[in-house]
This record gives C-alpha cells, structure tokens and sequence, in this order.
C-alpha cells in the first residue's frame, strides 16, 4: 500500500458529504423560495378581506309592554306605636295588674302606686267644698233681703269655685295613682315591680301597637319619586308570610349617609301575630308603562357608568341606551328607557362600541 492512499480516500469521503448538504441545503433554498412566490400570494389576499367584514353579534328581539312598574326593596317590620308609660306622680309600686307580653285595652291599669294620703286629701277638699256651697247660698238668701252687699256675694261665689277647683285637683292627683295604657296594644316590657319608687317621669313599662302593623324600609333616590302614598305594596316576611297594605308615608329628606328615604307601608294585623322587627322583602305597585324584557347579561355600562343595554339599531349600527330596572324576574329584568321593539345583544355586546355597524345573528 502506497503511503499516500489513506488521504487520498478521505479527501474523496470528504468531498462526497460536503457536496450532498449542499445538496440539502440547495432543495431548502428552492422550497422557501417556491413558498414566497406561489404559497404566500394567497394569505394577503384573504386578510384584507376578513378585516372589512363588521363583527357578528346576536341578539334577542324584545317587543315593548305596558306593564306595572314594581319598586322592591328590603325591609322590616315595627310597631305602629310604641310609648314608654310613665308615672305623672310620686310612689311606691303597689300592684302591677298587667302581665308583661299580655294585650291590654286602652286604659287598662299597667301600674298602681300607693294611695298614701290622696284619698285623705280628697275628702278634706270635698268637705271644704259642701261648706262653701252652705256658705254661698246663705249669702245670697240674705243679699235678697238686702243685709248682704252683692260684693260679699261674689266672694261667696268666688270661694265655692276655688273649693270645686280643689277637690278636682284632689281627684285627679288620686286617680294618677294608677298608671293606664294610653292606647290599646302589647304590655312588652314592665320596668316597675312591686315595691319601686317612682318619680314623675319614671317608667312603669312599654307598651307597643302591633295593629295595624308597619312594615318600613329605605328607598333609593332613583325610585322615591315614583312613590305615592296609598298605592297598593306586598311583604313577604321571613317566615314565609305575605302581608298586603298600602304606602302610608314617604320621605321627603333624604338619610345624609345613604341617601335614601325612609318608606312606611300600614298592613293590617288583626290577630297581633306579626312581631316587631321581622325581615321582609317589599313590593311596591307604581303606576304602569313601557317597559322591556331582557336577559340580565345583557346589562352593561358605559364610559360614564350609566347602567344600560346595547342593541342593535337601524342600519345595524350598535346603540347604547341607558335603562333603569323596574323589576326582577325568573324571565329575565323588566327595565324602562327603552322604545318599541328592540334588538338587544346578547352574545357579543362588551365587544363592540355605540354607532359601530355590525353582523347581526338571532340568539339561539
């Protein structure tokens, strides 16, 4: 073997290697180019045209009804009337008639205080009163014989009067002993027991109304003007029970906090079932007018946080209008603000803007 063989073969290897990834590498070459003249002449023509077509939307087709507008909001039962009875003399607590909890009729006797020397007091008024009486006759018997001036008569006169004055201030002092319910209602809480001393001013117990009943809450300020009084309103409590009344007073100052206004609703509560403080949840029927189904996603806000919906006007360009929520259902949301029969978006309305033209697809 000639010395020089060996690197002449590997030269030869060498060469053959370097020419098929040349090879390669010129096949490559040609496929890219090839794709850059046929293949890619097509993808820029479609994209133009994609880019023109406005986006598909779908929407539901809402028609306009005349229906009542119904206010809810959350409330709670109270007590038509609740007094603190107190005590308009001094003494010590001699009985306590009524039992606490039980229903008492107007000027049922809550507390009794000691009489003490009031009964004493009366009889000595009384007596001085029967001698003024004596008194004032025999002096007029002697001013028509003419021995008595007509002066000493008024005075007389005068006497007798101070002396009625007397035992009736005598009477009423007695009668103030016994401490009455100004109105009938529920005994809910004694403060007094037997034995206490009482001052004037001092409470002998509470007494609430619970018929008819109140059912109170706070209206927004969006939804207070609406309201009048006597309009007809439902609370459901939660216990289940529905009681029906009517609107008896809404506020015209509005709670610096929440600016609301404090709403009253009178219901009857004939039986004294219905306790104080109770949640409810209140309907409130207001006068009727258009209004418009729609499904709850569909709400949504503007730049400037108006609350509405966007649908689909003429020419299939994108409206905003804003609404305002009469009612929600199991269907849907009743709003207003809304006219005649609309195309609300349903799929797609937080993607496009007011006055963009659109493709427009019935919702399934």
């Amino acid at each position: 073997m000639k010395p020089g063989w060996l690197g002449e073969t590997y030269g030869m290897r060498l060469k053959a290697s370097h020419i098929f990834i040349l090879a390669v590498f010129g096949v490559l070459v040609v496929y890219f180019v090839a794709m850059s003249l046929f293949g890619g002449d097509s993808a820029p023509a479609e994209t133009p045209k994609a880019a023109d077509q406005p986006p598909q939307v779908q929407v539901t087709v809402t028609p306009e009804v005349i229906r009542p507008y119904v206010v809810t909001l959350r409330g709670r039962t109270e007590a038509a009337r609740s007094v603190v009875v107190r005590a308009e003399t001094s003494g010590v607590v001699a009985s306590t008639p009524a039992r606490e909890g039980a229903f008492v009729q107007k000027g049922a006797v809550l507390c009794r205080l000691s009489v003490d020397a009031r009964q004493a007091a009366l009889d000595q008024a009384r007596a001085a009163l029967r001698s003024r009486e004596l008194q004032r006759r025999a002096s007029a018997s002697l001013a028509e014989k003419g021995y008595r001036s007509e002066t000493q008569v008024l005075q007389d006169q005068a006497n007798l009067d101070a002396a009625a004055a007397a035992v009736r201030q005598a009477e009423i002092a007695l009668e103030q002993v016994n401490i009455r319910a100004p109105f009938a209602g529920v005994f809910d809480n004694r403060d007094a027991e037997v034995g206490t001393y009482l001052s004037p001013g001092q409470a002998c117990g509470t007494l609430i109304e619970l018929n008819p009943i109140l059912i109170v809450g706070n209206v927004p300020e969006t939804q207070a003007g609406r309201i009048r009084s006597g309009e007809p309103a439902t609370a459901t409590l939660v216990s289940g029970e529905t009681l029906s009344g009517q609107v008896r007073f809404v506020g015209r100052e509005a709670d610096p906090q929440t600016r609301t206004y404090r709403l009253e609703v009178v219901a009857s509560n004939p039986q004294q079932a219905v306790r104080s403080g109770l949640s409810a949840d209140v309907r409130i029927t207001t006068a009727s007018g258009p209004a418009h189904l729609v499904p709850p996603s569909a709400m949504v806000l503007d730049a400037e946080g108006r609350q509405g919906v966007r649908h689909v006007g003429p020419g299939d360009v994108v409206v905003f209008t804003p609404v305002q929520v009469t009612e929600e259902s199991a269907e849907g949301v009743w709003v207003r603000g809304l006219t005649g029969e609309a195309r609300v978006i349903t799929v797609g309305q937080s993607y496009v803007d007011q006055g963009q033209k659109v493709r427009v697809a019935l919702a399934r």
